[in-house]
């Protein structure tokens, strides 16, 4: 398995249209999902999935991650799976998943699929959208579930749908918290905002809910219209003050290690290992570790 990818913004397309599939390597995305579920009517997903080979090529091209959601009937699933497991596709995104039983399922599908078609094992990982109140309860399960699992978001209007609300903070803070601690527990990226994804033109309040995301602990979210895809590029990137608090951060703590001290204070505040390390995570994801002291931390990339 390939580690932890680096998805700032996965950029949602409709796999049956040509059109968007064509301009969508363009568009500054670290990932693209061609969407064969909701966004694509019945009648045309037959369709989707005869021209995936060449949609998989198409939106790769720039070194974008390519990830393909399914669909969650079991007829639909299997005909996806068939057309889905390809060389050139990073990852499935996994609708509805309400078990881990049902993750593992479709894992050893893919699995056989793999062997196969002669795709290394364990090339192709899952991204898990969280919809209903019935998975909450079993995220910890669902994150740890597989070894393919490398990413899990909620999705808020069908999670507000089941619930019978509509997606507002009061009601999407506590599920989107829920997802961000059992997907870190288990080592996954956390994926997503406090907010509803389908407002896209105010781009104001997407900015601040998306900041507000990178402040909480979420490493990216799921986009469904490209102007949303920078906004979610530079929310989830650190910025300057984050990268120069990280950089004092380092330099105190090589000036305190030749000191023999653990701990130590920079602007009047008191620094130990698990501030140390979040210095660390930042100036990984700036891409500014000196390797030439040492450090073993790198910048992620995209998955492919």
């Amino acid at each position: 398995m390939t580690g932890v990818p680096r998805w700032r913004s996965l950029l949602f397309v409709p796999a049956h249209s040509r059109k968007y599939v064509s301009s969508a390597h363009a568009r500054g995305a670290d990932g693209i999902i061609l969407d064969l579920e909701d966004s694509v009517p019945h009648d045309m997903k037959p369709e989707a999935r005869r021209q995936l080979s060449e949609s998989v090529a198409t939106v790769g091209s720039q070194r974008a991650s390519v990830l393909v959601r399914v669909n969650r009937g079991l007829r639909d699933l299997a005909t996806d799976l068939d057309a889905a497991i390809i060389r050139g596709v990073d990852a499935l995104v996994l609708p509805k998943v309400e078990s881990a039983e049902w993750v593992m399922e479709i894992a050893d599908a893919v699995t056989e699929l793999e062997q196969k078609r002669g795709i290394p094992h364990g090339k192709v990982r899952f991204l898990a959208q969280i919809e209903s109140p019935r998975a909450m309860e079993r995220l910890p399960d669902i994150a740890s579930s597989h070894s393919r699992m490398a990413a899990m978001a909620l999705g808020p209007e069908d999670f507000c749908t089941a619930v019978g609300g509509s997606p507002e903070f009061d009601l999407l803070l506590a599920p989107n918290l829920a997802v961000l601690f059992a997907a870190r527990a288990a080592g996954l990226l956390p994926l997503g905002f406090v907010g509803s994804i389908g407002e896209f033109r105010d781009t104001q309040k997407l900015r601040q809910n998306a900041i507000h995301a990178h402040r909480l602990g979420f490493a990216g979210a799921l986009a469904i219209h490209p102007a949303q895809v920078n906004i979610f590029n530079e929310a989830f990137s650190p910025g300057a003050e984050e990268i120069e608090w990280a950089l004092n951060i380092a330099e105190a703590e090589r000036v305190a290690a030749k000191n023999g001290l653990g701990a130590f204070v920079v602007d009047g505040k008191m620094v130990d290992p698990p501030v140390i390390r979040r210095a660390h995570q930042i100036l990984a994801l700036a891409g500014k570790i000196d390797h030439s002291e040492g450090q073993d931390l790198a910048p992620l990339q995209p998955a492919g």
